[in-house]
């Protein structure tokens, strides 16, 4: 969805206004990114994931990847690595770290994902180590087998 820029260089947008993707679980809505927001420094999602509901394990070779908690919980599984994340807690995942998250709380939960710097052609920007679920499937859950 390419938008024109304003004359104030200023990019709106409203999660609401925005489909959600579901092919790796959760629901990921990209809010800003290079096509619609005409940004090279990188892309801003919001991650929503209800309770047993896990985004299946991938890595960015190009981009760091900055997730802040704005409500719930979720475990960041980073290399094998377990890492809670709670409500206003934030963390860095640097490119090339194998990562998945997991929503294994009794509520939804919200993060805010900042990949960046972007890869040389989106196409290269997202590796998956897990297998994803098909499109028309249930989204996996937590303790689905990798």
């Amino acid at each position: 969805m390419n938008r024109p820029r304003t004359p104030l260089e200023l990019f709106k947008v409203a999660a609401s206004d925005v489909p959600a993707y579901h092919r790796l679980g959760g629901a990921t809505r990209v809010l800003l990114e290079q096509s619609s927001a005409l940004t090279s420094a990188g892309f801003m999602a919001l991650l929503d994931l209800e309770p047993g509901e896990c985004v299946t394990e991938h890595y960015h070779p190009y981009s760091d990847e900055h997730v802040y908690i704005a409500d719930g919980e979720i475990v960041a599984l980073v290399n094998d690595q377990e890492v809670a994340l709670n409500s206003r807690e934030a963390v860095l995942i640097r490119r090339g770290s194998r990562h998945r998250y997991e929503n294994r709380g009794d509520r939804p939960a919200t993060a805010v994902l900042f990949l960046g710097p972007l890869a040389p052609r989106a196409d290269l920007g997202h590796v998956e180590t897990e297998r994803a679920p098909l499109p028309e499937a249930v989204p996996p859950r937590v303790g689905d087998a990798p």
